[in-house]
């Protein structure tokens, strides 16, 4: 029975409750000053902040990718994708640019350090001779944040990069670890489609939109000459080897011509004298069997290359004015105001609660 009396005392009836909850409204009523205080200072400073913050440039392209190779298994890949099955390890393509690895290919270090050593003005073919890491290093005054570790004095990126020095490498890496980080952003808006969006967000305008632009054209030039390396070699090859066995044929002919200039009413009773012209004659019919079916062979290689190459399609490729992120004026005062104001909130009660147990 005393166990039962003790838990009923720890209970908070709804007289207490609606007590304690009159008790600090007067609390709070008493600091109505303070409480607008912060509020004043949070508008201000929000204010402040608005006005100070560069605003965030964002550069976004989108382009669909179309691969071949599913044959006919792209009606039922579309069903199935529906019903949340994923054929694409069934038959379909396998490697470096199936599913979503093509977006890790954006992100790799390779291609964003192509991309960094860029000229900057590459797109508009103008020639201010400025890099796009030299871009990215003077808007983010990275010449100031590095000036105890690096000498940008003594830095060129336009020489070859194998030519570079540990202290450029190290540089450049760090520059693609924070585009990666805080810059860039490859994603699929539907997971269902082969549409890729690529967004660039900088405070540069002119580096955004340049950057974007330069990356999509070193990844997608790498993704084609990649995709297309085997067959477009097998298409070199049977090229060089029918240029090769027609002139060989070509010789033959003119050789069967030169003999029957020199001998134009042979003796069909000699038979020996006839065996020249038989043997040119034999090696025409086997050049023009080789050649026959080397260009066959030639014709099919074409076709599967043609088929082997993926379409990129761009739809949306960043144009001026980009697309701004910035707090505005009012934005800011509002929530600089709530934010301080509830701050100010926490700061009254445990105040408050300090001082009554220092009391008691």
């Amino acid at each position: 029975m005393g166990e039962n009396q003790h838990i009923l005392s720890d209970k908070i009836t709804l007289k207490e409750l609606v007590f304690r909850f009159q008790s600090w409204l007067v609390v709070y009523k008493k600091k109505w000053r303070l409480l607008m205080a912060f509020v004043l200072v949070g508008a201000a400073l929000g204010a402040i902040v608005s006005v100070l913050k560069k605003p965030v440039y964002h550069a976004d392209t989108t382009f669909v990718l179309e691969q071949s190779g599913m044959g006919g298994m792209g009606n039922i890949s579309g069903l199935a994708s529906m019903l949340g099955i994923n054929l694409g390890s069934i038959g379909g393509e396998s490697g470096l640019f199936t599913g979503d690895n093509i977006m890790e290919l954006y992100k790799s270090e390779s291609m964003l350090s192509k991309t960094l050593l860029k000229p900057f003005d590459s797109i508009s073919n103008q020639s201010s001779g400025e890099l796009l890491i030299d871009r990215y290093i003077h808007y983010n005054k990275l010449e100031e944040k590095w000036d105890d570790d690096v000498d940008f004095n003594k830095i060129d990126f336009s020489l070859p990069p194998d030519k570079f020095s540990i202290q450029q490498d190290s540089v450049l890496k760090e520059v693609v670890k924070e585009i990666k980080k805080s810059n860039l952003m490859v994603e699929k808006p539907d997971r269902k489609l082969n549409i890729i969006k690529v967004t660039i967000a900088s405070k540069d305008q002119a580096f955004s939109k340049s950057f974007n632009e330069n990356l999509v054209a070193t990844v997608n030039e790498f993704y084609l000459k990649a995709k297309t390396q085997k067959t477009s070699e097998n298409v070199r090859v049977l090229q060089h080897q029918s240029d090769s066995v027609r002139k060989v044929l070509d010789s033959k002919i003119k050789a069967l011509a030169n003999f029957q200039d020199r001998v134009p009413n042979p003796n069909p009773l000699l038979k020996e004298g006839m065996v020249p012209s038989k043997s040119i004659q034999v090696d025409i019919q086997a050049s023009a069997a080789v050649y026959e079916e080397i260009v066959k062979n030639l014709e099919i290689a074409k076709i599967n290359d043609r088929n082997n190459t993926p379409l990129i399609q761009i739809i949306d490729q960043p144009r001026y004015p980009l697309e701004r992120a910035e707090i505005k004026l009012i934005v800011g005062i509002v929530l600089g105001a709530i934010i301080c104001f509830v701050l100010g909130f926490v700061w009254v009660y445990l105040n408050t609660l300090y001082v009554t147990h220092l009391k008691s």
